[in-house]
């Protein structure tokens, strides 16, 4: 663990002294914490983000694959409709 200094505006220490005694706490840990959460991030919250997106593409049994789809949007009467006019 390497030691670093802060300069804390009265305003922010105060509330972090209060919120330290409120949670049994240092102020250390409590910026830690917040620091830890900001740039790193919840590990349990990307994991379970991660897990949520594999396979959000994965091919269901049931819809057409790409060659099919193409083919069925190019169904229809467009070219009849030109060539009547």
């Amino acid at each position: 663990m390497k030691r670093t200094r802060l300069y804390l505006d009265e305003d922010l220490w105060d509330t972090l002294r209060a919120r330290a005694r409120r949670e049994q706490t240092t102020i250390s840990e409590l910026v830690r914490t917040a620091v830890r959460e900001r740039y790193i991030g919840n590990h349990g919250q990307r994991m379970k983000a991660m897990q949520a997106f594999v396979g959000i593409r994965k091919q269901d049994s049931e819809s057409p694959d790409a060659a099919e789809m193409v083919r069925s949007l190019r169904q229809g009467n467009r070219l009849d409709r030109l060539t009547a006019r």
